[in-house]
């Protein structure tokens, strides 16, 4: 028993010791434009998770290039055009709509009418029979 306590807190004090990112910015409106363009940022070899979420490898080096990129002066609109020419319309969680991805903005939209007209269809066809059970019987 006293070796299972002894591992366990090993391993809690293994979790403690994990590195938190701390960066330095000169302003506060470097601070805030960095925390905005993370959020911003899908992680690429995530699932659904933006780089802030994330706890990739990846993930840490591009929080670090977009705080060079910050700490630089760079504005927000290149940050992300940097990061979209390097990676690729994955990266950003508002893609822009151009013809390469056009199946995917507009994919769900011919699926829900193909599935509306489905429906409409086969409600339309329907016969209703008239029931019988309500015939009054004469006693």
């Amino acid at each position: 028993m006293k070796h299972f306590f002894a591992a366990l807190m090993l391993a809690i004090s293994f979790q403690v010791m994990a590195v938190i990112e701390t960066y330095e910015f000169e302003t506060v409106a470097q601070e805030q434009l960095y925390t905005e363009i993370i959020h911003e940022l899908r992680c690429p070899k995530c699932q659904n998770q933006t780089i802030a979420e994330s706890n990739a490898g990846l993930s840490e080096d591009l929080r670090y290039i977009v705080y060079q990129k910050v700490s630089a002066g760079e504005e927000k609109r290149d940050i992300l055009a940097y990061m979209q020419q390097r990676y690729g319309d994955f990266v950003l969680y508002d893609p822009p709509v151009k013809p390469s991805n056009y199946f995917l903005w507009f994919a769900p939209i011919f699926v829900f009418i193909i599935i509306l007209i489905a429906v409409l269809a086969r409600v339309g066809r329907r016969k209703v029979a008239p029931d019988s059970s309500d015939d009054t019987e004469e006693l």
